[in-house]
């Protein structure tokens, strides 16, 4: 089992790696400009436009019962077998599928889904199933305040254990894990009704927030509508939590990349089980206090240009930016898993024909390998390249629109300067984090 902190550095870049850092900032710098000069208006509009009859039929399938029910017995016998293989098969990570099918399929698999299908993840949701199965005449009230922090405490804690925790890809503890948190999203979910999920179940809230970028959406009818994926981004909600979901998003991924550099590994290494939690957890608290601060500070240096009156609302600048860090998100997400979904991905599989290492072989494919040619290492490097600059064009393009809304044209280059330098920063960083070794 590769560790679940570590996909493999890349040292082997087709260019020098300074030269891939200049290139990336210049790219993200160049497109600024480039909209600055053409683009003084803000373009997204909230709606899609509905493609002829096929999107028609299409949202008569989707929404049939058939079809919902399908999805959700999808989710359950995935959980169900999720289960069923951490609690009861193997205990050797390598031999049991558990750990590869929640941190590869399930964590990783959630953004390809979301990009294509949109919010499939909330109709398949097992825990949202599970809950509405439980008959309540009436439920309780929200706490007020609550907003999207259960999210976002759900999410430290599964990325604490995949980062943090050196027995995370033991199979009873991903059965531990999560047992409690079905539970107790599942108890969440009873007391205060399908809301909850919308707000406190991380996984639902991180497809949801990664499905506001597909083309797929619904318009105000509730049919399916194809529409411009940065339109999608623009309706991120602006409400406490959502700063800090994907802060803690971006923060992670810097620190999987620092905690592979072998400037940590050799001072980390030779720790025991507690230095390496304290070592660990204060490294991953560092990180992603040094990707808030930078944005929150560039978000609000903003404030130093005049605000249109009334386009700003009750929503402070980092919300209103918020948006912008979706794409950055998904370009590291793809740069830091797409080797590691790639080959670990193929053991899902593989180990699925024994699932309990009973010695069965239920797809008849016992002794394949893991093809590790299947990808060469140049194609991987490109790959992480091109997912952190497209990742921080389409940043910096969704960033451009909502500064076109919210500042008057003579100030709307100069507003966003913080904002581009830490665009380019993060750019530079993501691609060192991803490359060094």
């Amino acid at each position: 089992m590769i560790p679940l902190h570590g996909i493999g550095g890349r040292g082997d870049l087709p260019v020098p790696l300074w030269l891939a850092v200049y290139s990336a900032g210049a790219a993200v710098a160049v497109s600024f400009f480039a909209l600055a000069a053409f683009w003084t208006r803000p373009r997204f509009e909230q709606a899609g436009r509905p493609a002829g009859t096929t999107l028609a039929r299409l949202t008569v399938i989707v929404d049939a019962r058939p079809v919902r029910w399908l999805l959700k017995a999808i989710g359950l016998v995935a959980l169900a077998l999720l289960l069923a293989t951490a609690w009861f098969g193997s205990t050797d990570p390598s031999l049991n599928p558990a750990p590869t099918w929640f941190y590869v399929w399930s964590w990783v698999g959630i953004i390809p889904l979301s990009l294509l299908f949109g919010p499939i993840w909330r109709l398949a949701n097992p825990l949202r199933t599970l809950a509405t199965a439980v008959p309540r005449t009436a439920y309780r009230q929200l706490p007020r305040g609550i907003a999207y922090w259960p999210a976002v405490a759900g999410l430290a804690a599964f990325l604490w254990l995949e980062l943090v925790y050196p027995d995370g890809s033991e199979p009873r503890v991903v059965a531990i894990f999560v047992t409690a948190y079905a539970l107790a999203n599942v108890v969440a979910g009873i007391l205060f009704g399908p809301r909850w999920f919308a707000i406190g179940d991380s996984f639902e809230v991180y497809a949801e927030v990664l499905a506001k970028l597909s083309p797929l959406g619904r318009n105000d009818q509730r049919q399916l509508v194809l529409r411009n994926p940065l339109a999608g981004l623009a309706t991120i909600p602006q409400q406490p939590g959502v700063v800090a979901l994907l802060c803690l998003l971006l923060g992670s991924t810097a620190f999987d990349g620092i905690s592979r550099w072998s400037a940590w590994t050799s001072r980390t290494g030779q720790l025991g089980h507690t230095g390496h939690l304290v070592a660990y957890t204060f490294g991953l608290v560092i990180s992603v206090a040094v990707v808030s601060g930078l944005f929150l500070l560039a978000a609000r240096s903003t404030g130093t240009s005049t605000v249109r009156p009334g386009a700003l609302g009750n929503a402070g600048l980092p919300d209103a930016f918020v948006h912008s860090l979706v794409p950055i998100a998904i370009g590291y997400a793809v740069a830091h898993y797409f080797s590691f979904a790639v080959f670990q991905g193929q053991a899902g599989v593989l180990l699925a024909s024994d699932p309990f290492g009973r010695g069965w072989d239920l797809l008849g494919i016992k002794g394949t390998q893991i093809d590790y040619a299947f990808l060469g290492t140049g194609l991987i490097a490109a790959v992480q390249i091109g997912a952190i600059v497209l990742g921080h064009v389409v940043g910096v393009v969704a960033a451009h629109d909502r500064a076109a809304q919210l500042f008057r044209r003579r100030q709307l280059r100069r507003a966003q300067y913080p904002m581009l330098a830490a665009m380019v920063a993060f750019t530079a960083g993501g691609i060192a984090l991803v490359t060094a070794s």
